[in-house]
């Protein structure tokens, strides 16, 4: 997994896609959101959001 960020960092400084960084972290923050509430009370208030 380390491996695979370290490239993955590599590419965007090399081809200057900065821009993705953002939206990579949000969509990753969103799924975590998801997983971790899958099994929760709070789940019906998260899929009203979406």
């Amino acid at each position: 997994m380390i491996s695979f960020l370290k490239e993955f960092w590599e590419f965007l400084r090399e081809r200057k896609k900065y821009w993705l960084l953002p939206i990579i972290i949000v969509l990753a923050f969103f799924g975590v959101i998801i997983v971790l509430s899958q099994g929760s009370a709070v789940a019906p208030f998260i899929y009203t959001i979406f």
